[in-house]
């Protein structure tokens, strides 16, 4: 004879709670016959309900060996802001944001010619209430980065400000810092490795609002293959966690003394064909964790962190049914509900263009 277990109703609802659940998804930017791609390339920020997010708009082509992109047309540097917490989109095409004349930016022309990179004249005023950085590569290996700075939420910038080398081969910057005092910063840059090619992650920091920047930390030993794109969350007064792309996996690292060194802690993820993370702090605490999915079935996929990054939980699954590997990059941000805006560059087929595709999702209890 079976018994019926009935639960209270209290518990019914803490259990149905607890699962991460998908609230809307849909479009940032689409063309035909374009290729919109990289967030993670150009960064995101949030200031209550009002998001940005970067990203580049090239055109489709066919490559059996790398990115859909057309790499003999120009590509141009874009920004989609939301003013409703990522339910509706808008593109803007700042003109501070060019890049510099006569760059390719990971192979890819530029569009139109933006200022030549200058020494920064430091004094940067980072706890302002409308700033935001964005840092900047040249090559996916080595190469010369620069920065981009506004104080009114992204609609005009400054800049681009030269970054050092910090004695590498190479800087590879994408967007990845934390701002530690009204001119101290703390960001986390991919580095040329000792053959000029792949990279590894280091961690630089300024004190006088960017006018000079030091080496502070390499983010584990130099990789035999490559260790890039790190997205990095403070959990504590000198506690940050990081997590970094590797060929096919995602590792984790902590410091406990405010970036001077860094412990290896787990691999997030095992193998989900490469993809660089997007990590952020719940108002919880819990880390949340996404991250685009290269092997079938191909998609945009999360994880969630109840201690900091020690163990996660169950991969969720946020989008479904990609088209094929060249998807992913995602820039993650946090609404003032407790909700999550996750954007990424999406295909619903190999052979089609690639888009801007939003999810905003329920992360649970």
């Amino acid at each position: 004879m079976r018994m019926l277990i009935l639960l209270p109703l209290a518990a019914m609802v803490a259990s149905a709670q607890s699962q991460p659940r998908i609230v809307k998804q849909g479009t940032v930017h689409m063309e035909a016959g374009r290729f919109d791609g990289w967030p993670a390339n150009h960064g995101a920020w949030a200031w209550g309900n009002e998001l940005l997010v970067g990203f580049e708009v090239g055109y489709f082509k066919d490559n059996p060996t790398g990115h859909d992109i057309d790499y003999s047309k120009p590509a141009e540097h874009v920004l989609a802001r939301s003013l409703d917490g990522g339910e509706t989109w808008k593109v803007e095409k700042p003109e501070g944001l060019r890049p510099p004349p006569g760059a390719r930016i990971a192979g890819v022309p530029a569009n139109e010619a933006g200022k030549a990179p200058v020494e920064c004249p430091g004094g940067l005023e980072f706890t302002k209430p409308g700033f935001a950085i964005t840092f900047r590569m040249t090559g996916i290996h080595d190469g010369d980065s620069r920065y981009y700075y506004t104080y009114d939420r992204g609609k005009s910038w400054e800049g681009p400000c030269k970054l050092p080398n910090f004695g590498q081969p190479g800087i590879a910057a994408r967007t990845d810092y934390i701002v530690e005092g009204p001119q101290q910063m703390l960001a986390m840059l991919t580095a040329a490795k000792s053959n000029r090619k792949e990279g590894r992650v280091i961690a630089v920091r300024t004190r006088d609002g960017g006018k000079t920047w030091n080496l502070v930390s390499y983010i584990g030993p130099e990789p035999e293959d490559y260790a890039i794109m790190p997205s990095s969350v403070r959990v504590g007064l000198t506690d940050i966690v990081t997590t970094i792309r590797r060929r096919r996996w995602i590792d984790v690292y902590r410091s406990t003394d405010n970036g001077e060194s860094w412990r290896f802690v787990n691999q997030a993820t095992m193998d989900i064909g490469g993809n660089p993370p997007s990590l952020v702090r719940l108002e919880d605490g819990r880390l949340a964790m996404t991250y685009g999915y290269r092997l079938l079935p191909y998609g945009i996929r999360a994880r969630v962190s109840k201690d900091n990054g020690l163990s996660w939980g169950e991969e969720f699954v946020l989008r479904p049914n990609g088209g094929g590997t060249d998807l992913g990059y995602t820039r993650t941000l946090l609404r003032p509900d407790g909700k999550l805006v996750t954007t990424y560059y999406f295909n619903d087929s190999a052979d089609k263009e690639r888009y801007i595709g939003y999810t905003i999702w329920d992360p649970g209890k």
